[in-house]
């Protein structure tokens, strides 16, 4: 039905609605009275009517979708109807100098009954397909949550056009909403009783509807719902839906991101606003996981130029068509192919465009394989920092953001000490330099190149089994979003030498996570196996984020920690660089390793 005739069949209905009720109202408190030759009667009718569409039109009732009406919709319709009502006894004590206060009061009652069952009869034709459906062909759903969004999830499944899901039941560890309903749909129990629940009910698949519980959360009814055999899905964020990101039927699987026990950190985006709208950013290694976020990021905040600089070409390009075909107005992209350790190159780059604002993310980042070519964990990592970062400070760049990782505290490996070098070259800069540089140290990013969860994944899809080098080893993880906001914030909170890290809360068993992906892929520990291969050239056991003497106290942004690293003084640190380009292999991962960790002598000295 189109709108005209929508419209004046709610318009018709209501008049006739209108005009009978108050003839109605005098017939039922006098039966015997001839209300069709009573003129008052006829003039209230008409007093009625005339209100009535006023106040309808402007609560509009008569365009309203009343398929999905609520108790918000019968509150509106009582203002309507009241308004009119009031209108009719001001018309009569005008006309009469009384109001009939008894059959007013029946007829605002005969219009509540007729109007407002009249809309709520069409949700009920419009969901009479979800009453009669049979739910044998359906898949029978257990919905984990029965506050705002189970509510929403609920309703929206019993609404869907598509015959998909039949929710069964509802659990909530609330014990106050025990054994009540919800659009006839009962809370059966809490999230202990998952498992029998599953079982009684036929349940073929979960689905958790309390995203705003947070991960720890997630992670606790997820533990809830393993082995019970059912598939186990969650429900977008609120206000993801409210926001129209994505629509409340959008119930996507669990990812081993949303297990892992913490709350993603929430940023400052008016500050990163402010940083970076209208002006130029450079990002080195734009074509990598965490390089490629950033840019796509950056790109929220209408910067005037995005460079995307990186020496792999196909990468590049591929990130420059996305961006492209995303299609951000006003600004320009400039893929740019170029390498870090071409100091000319990159010095040539800075100067043409003059960016204020450089997010440093290439990087070699393998450990076994730096381990066993040192010398190119030192070009690229060591050298391509210095290129990029003093090109910032000659051509006057505002801020300058290296990103680095936590391998870089006490490493014993070749890439960690680089990366740490890498963090003392752009301290040193930092005490001498209009630009104000910083850096970011992550731990694992999940999804990135290089990953465990993409090996993991791999080994799954090829019957396994899953390799673990040892059963204690730990690491800390973030997602790829979260890491490369971080680089972002980091840029604002910048005031020249800190090394921000993100409070990433508790380490994770990397054994643990490879059950976890095996898990969520549908498999059990029995079909896909685990085994240990021993630890690798230049790992480490247990990942550190910051030493004792580099942490403050308070945190200087909520789940950001900040310290000052030691650095030696320029003059070493120029011997240093040097000394390295002259050395043996061997030779040069010792003086490497042993510089990160401190070994470093002024004034005979050890700092």
């Amino acid at each position: 039905m189109n709108y005209r005739l929508r419209y004046a069949a709610f318009f018709l209905l209501d008049s006739a609605i209108v005009l009978s009720a108050i003839f109605m109202s005098y017939w039922i408190l006098n039966p015997t009275l001839n209300v069709y030759s009573n003129s008052l009667i006829i003039l209230s009718a008409l007093t009625l009517l005339f209100s009535h569409h006023i106040a309808a039109f402007f609560f509009h009732l008569y365009d309203r979708v009343w398929s999905v009406a609520s108790v918000r919709e019968l509150v509106i319709i009582a203002y309507a109807v009241t308004i009119s009502i009031v209108v009719a006894g001001i018309m009569q004590s005008i006309l009469v100098g009384d109001v009939y206060v008894r059959v007013l009061a029946i007829t605002w009652l005969l219009h509540m009954i007729l109007i407002g069952g009249s809309r709520f009869l069409v949700r009920v034709i419009k969901e009479r397909h979800t009453l009669l459906r049979s739910p044998k062909k359906l898949t029978r759903v257990l919905i984990v949550g029965a506050g705002t969004g189970g509510t929403m999830l609920l309703r929206n499944l019993q609404r869907h056009d598509e015959d998909t899901y039949f929710p069964v039941c509802l659990v909530d560890d609330d014990l106050n909403k025990q054994n009540l309903k919800i659009f006839d749909v009962t809370v059966c129990g809490t999230t202990k009783d998952i498992p029998r629940l599953v079982e009684q009910k036929q349940i073929e698949e979960i689905i958790i509807a309390i995203p705003s519980v947070g991960k720890k959360g997630i992670e606790h009814v997820y533990e809830s719902c393993l082995g019970t055999g059912a598939k186990v899905k969650i429900m977008p964020k609120i206000e993801d839906v409210m926001t129209g990101q994505v629509k409340v039927n959008d119930i996507k699987e669990v990812k081993i991101e949303d297990l892992l026990g913490r709350d993603e950190v929430k940023l400052d985006m008016l500050a990163i606003s402010k940083a970076l709208t209208d002006k130029t950013i450079l990002v080195t290694g734009a074509g990598g996981s965490i390089g490629s976020e950033i840019c796509r990021q950056v790109m929220k905040f209408q910067p005037k130029k995005l460079l995307l600089l990186g020496h792999g070409e196909n990468s590049i390009y591929t990130i420059h068509m996305e961006l492209t075909e995303a299609g951000f107005n006003g600004t320009e992209l400039i893929p740019v192919i170029a390498d870090v350790q071409d100091r000319e190159r990159i010095f040539e780059v800075v100067s043409e465009h003059r960016p204020d604002v450089i997010y440093h993310a290439a990087a070699h980042k393998h450990v076994p394989l730096m381990e066993y070519n040192p010398y190119e964990a030192v070009k690229n990592n060591v050298f391509g920092t210095k290129n990029v970062a003093e090109a910032a400070h000659e051509f006057g760049s505002t801020k300058f953001v290296l990103v680095s990782t936590d391998k870089a505290v006490n490493p014993p490996n070749v890439m960690g000490s680089t990366k740490r070098i890498a963090e003392m070259v752009v301290q040193d800069l930092a005490r001498r330099s209009n630009t104000t540089f910083a850096a970011v140290r992550f731990g694992n990013v999940l999804g990135s190149r290089g990953s465990v969860v993409p090996r993991f994944k791999a080994q799954i899809a090829a019957g396994g089994p899953i390799t673990v080098t040892h059963p204690d080893m730990t690491r800390y993880f973030m997602t790829i979003p979260e890491a490369s906001r971080l680089v972002l914030q980091a840029g604002t909170l910048a005031r020249g030498g800190e090394v921000f890290v993100l409070d990433m809360g508790e380490p994770v068993k990397i054994v643990d996570l490879a059950k976890n992906i095996i898990r969520l892929s549908g498999f059990t520990e029995d079909e896909i196996k685990i085994e240990f291969s021993g630890i690798r050239p230049g790992e480490k056991m247990y990942e550190e984020l910051l030493n004792p003497e580099e942490i403050h106290e308070e945190n200087i942004f909520p789940k950001i920690h900040v310290g000052k690293a030691n650095c030696m003084e320029h003059e070493q640190l120029e011997e240093l660089l040097a000394e390295v380009q002259q050395l043996e292999t061997e030779d040069l991962r010792k003086k490497v390793v042993g510089t990160a960790n401190g070994n470093w002598k002024v004034n005979e000295t050890i700092l």
